[in-house]
């Protein structure tokens, strides 16, 4: 028999106690910033039929990067690699008890199946955010600011990173009204934009020649612009250009300052039809995309039912962590265990139960150490095990009923007597 691997599946992977802690805190943070702004939890199932990403995410994603198969009832689903088309499908099946505009949000397992490399996995969790029911731009500027705010939750500072924005209206303004091209030219030229800097110079240009031809000094000239104020005169002034104008101008007011113009912000995904936006990591040691958005008002309608103007982001858990590795912003993340009280011999483990029983009826964290191991060895265990307090119990304790409290952090302590005991431990009095 084939020797089992103790490896998780390669690009998953195992979350101990420790990794636990550290996900809570990065999904409780997401969540405390969101709901500020009264945005209310959602969740689905983690399957969905292929036909659904086939149809907006683009074929590309499922054809190579999910996880797509036949079931035993001969239905082709995918284990989801996004959550946008699941909220757009929910949406259009409850469209007529909705009261809109809607504010939801989720944090879902999704899977791809790509090449697991720095930020980048196989399984992640993502928080997607979306505000569906209004066209206003109002809404976009708040889904760009709430991803500020995170990122500033997390303790970033403004300085190191940077909100990339660009209007996908803009983009097929120039292409098809400007440059003239055909819709198979247009996609193929938005395919090549938004791979810009993973190709050379040189490539990009040969390829953007073939298929705008004699017009790739306007193009190059638009690509290069890095303000609205750089765009081609032809395209300037724009009522697209404008909407882009009026989203920064609105981050500016509200005192964000690290927003900028990049014309070749183009995000992947083909169902993205306005303001798309991407967050920037500005580190040497970790440059690159962290997560981004945008509006996506054609998305809902692809179920037959009236359509429904829709913004919103995605940030993964992945990225984020290592963000907060590179800038050293993960902080301590205790247990959930206040004090462990340790047996020195078994003719106190009964009371220990009994202090155990009182204390969490108070609120308290409590473990029992009622191994065999010496109290030396159940204290440094406790100290390992994150334990706040430590009450060592033993007969003569119990006997002149003095019990001593032992903080872990300083190894100062505390004498009571049980009643003392029972009437003061709680949560504020342990975080005295």
């Amino acid at each position: 028999m084939k020797k089992l691997s103790t490896e998780p599946y390669k690009g998953t992977r195992d979350f101990y106690p420790e990794d636990m802690r550290l996900q809570n805190y990065i999904f409780d943070t997401m969540k405390a910033v969101v709901e500020k702004y009264g945005y209310q939890e959602y969740t689905a199932s983690i399957m969905e039929e292929s036909d659904l990403y086939r149809a907006k995410t683009g074929e590309e994603i499922v054809n190579e990067q999910t996880y797509s198969f036949i079931d035993r009832g001969g239905r082709d689903v995918t284990l989801r690699p996004e959550m946008t088309p699941t909220v757009a499908r929910m949406v259009a099946n409850k469209r007529r008890d909705i009261t809109f505009p809607v504010r939801w949000y989720s944090i879902p397992n999704c899977f791809r199946y790509e090449r697991p490399q720095r930020g980048r996995l196989r399984e992640f969790w993502q928080l997607n955010v979306d505000l569906l029911g209004t066209e206003n731009l109002f809404a976009d500027a708040e889904i760009i600011q709430m991803s500020y705010e995170v990122m500033i939750a997390f303790g970033a500072k403004s300085e190191n990173f940077t909100i990339k924005l660009n209007n996908r209206k803009l983009m097929n303004e120039l292409f098809s009204e400007i440059l003239k091209l055909d819709e198979e030219k247009s996609y193929s030229l938005a395919k090549l934009i938004d791979k810009k800097a993973k190709v050379s110079d040189e490539e990009f240009i040969q390829k953007a020649t073939n298929l705008v031809g004699d017009q790739i000094e306007l193009l190059s000239s638009f690509l290069k612009a890095e303000k609205l104020d750089e765009l081609p005169e032809i395209i300037r002034t724009s009522k697209n250009a404008q909407e882009l104008k009026n989203v920064m101008e609105t981050l500016n007011s509200q005192n964000i300052k690290n927003c900028v113009f990049d014309p070749t912000l183009m995000r992947g995904f083909d169902y993205y039809t306005g303001i798309v936006f991407e967050v920037f990591d500005l580190n040497p040691i970790n440059i690159r995309s962290l997560f981004g958005g945008g509006r996506y008002d054609n998305l809902v309608d692809l179920f037959g039912v009236e359509s429904v103007p829709a913004v919103g982001f995605g940030m993964g858990d992945v990225t984020i962590q290592d963000y907060l590795e590179t800038y050293n912003l993960i902080p301590k993340l205790n247990t959930t265990t206040d004090i462990t009280i340790c047996t020195i011999d078994e003719s106190v483990i009964q009371k220990a139960l009994e202090f155990a029983t009182i204390f969490r009826k108070n609120g308290v964290g409590v473990v029992v150490d009622y191994t065999d191991k010496k109290i030396g060895q159940k204290i440094k265990n406790a100290e390992r095990d994150g334990s706040v307090y430590v009450l060592c119990l033993g007969e003569e304790e119990t006997k002149n009923n003095v019990y001593t409290l032992k903080k872990l952090s300083d190894f100062s302590e505390k004498k009571f007597t049980e009643t003392e005991l029972i009437s003061r431990i709680n949560k504020t009095f342990l975080s005295i």
